[in-house]
């Protein structure tokens, strides 16, 4: 039995791991997103699932990930400027709606026998179009739900911990609803999850003054001043090309998946959700330590441990053969890929300039989304030619690379991100000077 003591300790853990709930819009956004999400991971693993049943193909698997993903490369940082100009919950508003007219239609082609394969790559040209322009919405939004700037690294670490409950909860249930009654349900219920989300956004209250007006520049003019921003500064420039090159040659894992299920585990629909589950479960515990963390300092060093772990996790999961080592290699894998995301996306937006929001986050939303379909298109490929798990293991040794060159730069990456926590009051200058904050810098 706890003794008082313990009890108020174990109270004060949990408001500190949750303090970003204090904030009410916050509140509104977990509840809303946290139901979306669960019918976006069902909908996911039964669109991979429904693809390889009716074409058994993984190189068609590859084609229907580069299709939903390559509208990022192109929309995401006109979405971006967007964000910095207009209401970002009114936007968001018409993405959800827009996402769950897309569910609705592929729920009504499968559950009435019609979907053929043109029809499944059109849908997902559709979504990825919207999702292009909903994540650098949704990702610059975070900032204006959080009454307490200091509660910022904590939201947007719940935020992924939703992404990755979800992740755990979707793919088991969709396992299961595939095996039983057909995928199209799972397209329904995704319809209907958009709801909550939409609610939740209707019933937020956002200041005007949030919304800052300033002249505007023509779209290409303002998205060319971003771009020269975030290359410019040699941290978000670092941060963003270790994302690209981890979202190419290693975030296709999970487009080969369905393959390593049938033909490697010898499973089926269930062992497919259940793998992707194990991801999930790894990612989900991945971002609830990061919400347990008081403050930046030291996930730079995080972003290269995450790395190596990610690398190491679909290394793994490329030689196993035995279905419980698969699973723990990709909750390892799920551990490393979203401690990185997470960590990039806290580090970015808090050193980042306020009138630039939008445009960086885009370039973020394109760093891990938008080559994402070229790793997924060449993934299909190689697997068809050196096989799955050559594949796989090629993209770790890529991953552990960059992961290398990232390391050597940090001293650089350290020095540059200073000034700005110096003036924010993450660290104190000190009587050590310039080593004093350095050091805090590595805690």
């Amino acid at each position: 039995m706890l003794s008082p003591g313990n009890k108020g300790a174990k109270k004060t853990r949990v408001r500190h791991l949750l303090r970003a709930l204090r904030s009410r819009n916050y509140r509104f956004f977990v509840l809303g997103q946290g139901v979306s999400l669960v019918g976006t991971w069902m909908q996911q693993v039964a669109m991979s699932w429904l693809v390889y049943r009716l074409t058994g193909s993984a190189m068609l698997l590859g084609v229907i990930g580069f299709i939903s993903q390559l509208p990022t490369l192109f929309i995401a940082p006109v979405a971006g400027v967007l964000a910095d100009r207009w209401d970002r919950r009114r936007l968001l508003f018409v993405t959800q709606t827009l996402a769950m007219v897309q569910a609705s239609i592929l729920a009504f082609v499968v559950l009435t026998g019609i979907v053929q394969v043109w029809q499944i790559i059109l849908l997902s040209l559709i979504l990825g179009i919207v999702n292009a322009s909903d994540i650098p919405i949704r990702q610059s939004f975070v900032v204006e739900m959080v009454e307490h700037r200091e509660d910022l690294g904590n939201a947007i670490a719940l935020n992924s911990s939703l992404v990755n409950g979800a992740r755990l909860i979707g793919p088991s249930i969709a396992g299961l609803l595939v095996a039983t009654v057909g995928e199209g349900i799972c397209f329904v219920l995704n319809a209907i999850s958009y709801l909550a989300v939409i609610l939740a956004l209707m019933a937020m209250r956002i200041p005007p003054a949030s919304h800052p007006r300033r002249n505007r520049l023509p779209i290409l003019q303002e998205l060319h001043a971003g771009f020269v921003y975030a290359y410019e500064f040699g941290p978000i420039r670092s941060i963003l090309l270790l994302l690209a090159l981890v979202s190419l040659m290693g975030m296709p894992y999970s487009v080969l998946a369905p393959v390593f299920a049938k033909e490697i585990l010898h499973g089926g629909a269930h062992t497919f959700g259940f793998l992707m589950g194990a991801a999930g479960c790894g990612a989900l515990i991945g971002t609830l330590y990061l919400a347990s963390r008081h403050s930046v300092l030291g996930l730079d060093r995080m972003i290269v441990m995450a790395t190596v772990l990610f690398a190491f996790g679909i290394a793994t999961f490329a030689v196993s053969s035995n279905f419980i080592l698969s699973m723990s290699a990709l909750a390892v894998a799920g551990f490393g890929g979203m401690t990185l995301f997470a960590s990039c996306n806290t580090v970015l937006q808090t050193i980042l300039d306020e009138d630039k929001r939008g445009r960086v986050m885009s370039f973020f939303t394109v760093s891990f989304m938008g080559v994402a379909p070229f790793g997924s298109l060449a993934a299909g490929s190689l697997a068809g030619s050196i096989g799955p798990c050559a594949t796989l293991l090629l993209g770790s040794v890529g991953c552990l690379v960059g992961a290398a060159v990232f390391a050597r730069s940090l001293p650089q990456f350290r020095e540059k991100i200073r000034p700005i926590y110096l003036r924010m009051g993450i660290i104190q200058e000190g009587a050590g000077g310039t080593e004093t904050a350095i050091e805090e810098l590595k805690q």
